[in-house]
């Protein structure tokens, strides 16, 4: 069975560079076959990837986040385990779970900065889109010739 049914969780830290993200992706799938999760942070998102992807419903998740370094190694160990969780999420599950959970080295929160990762979250949102997509296509594929 092929769905055409996308969830999307999005992290509340740093939401007005993160939201960019759905822009992106609603860019390339219609945002009537998008449903949107919000969770707090970075941290929860690989246990929603994974429950939404064991729903059945969804033939994709995409995640993002922006992890920024706050002054403390923090930042490195919360973003390798959720790019870990998202991972083993869709391995777990066999439903794709892709990231746009981005972690700068020289981020300020400057409007210069800020601008240049809110247009960056755009475009990773759009090639989340694109991955969603091609993925479902080649997965629709497989299940035709099986």
């Amino acid at each position: 069975m092929t769905h055409t049914r996308y969830a999307f969780v999005k992290a509340n830290w740093h939401s007005d560079i993160v939201d960019r993200a759905l822009e992106g992706f609603l860019d390339l799938v219609p945002a009537d076959q998008v449903d949107v999760f919000d969770v707090p942070g970075a941290f929860e998102m690989p246990l929603l990837a994974r429950d939404l992807a064991q729903t059945g419903r969804y033939a994709a998740v995409a995640c993002a986040a922006f992890v920024v370094d706050g002054g403390i190694y923090r930042h490195d160990f919360v973003a390798q385990a959720v790019v870990d969780g998202l991972m083993r999420a869709g391995m777990d599950t066999g439903v794709p779970v892709l990231s746009v959970s981005l972690t700068p080295h020289q981020y300020q929160e400057t409007d210069h900065h800020n601008a240049i990762y809110r247009a960056h979250f755009v475009e990773k949102g759009r090639e989340a889109a694109h991955a969603a997509l091609k993925i479902t296509e080649a997965r629709a594929k497989i299940a035709h010739a099986a």
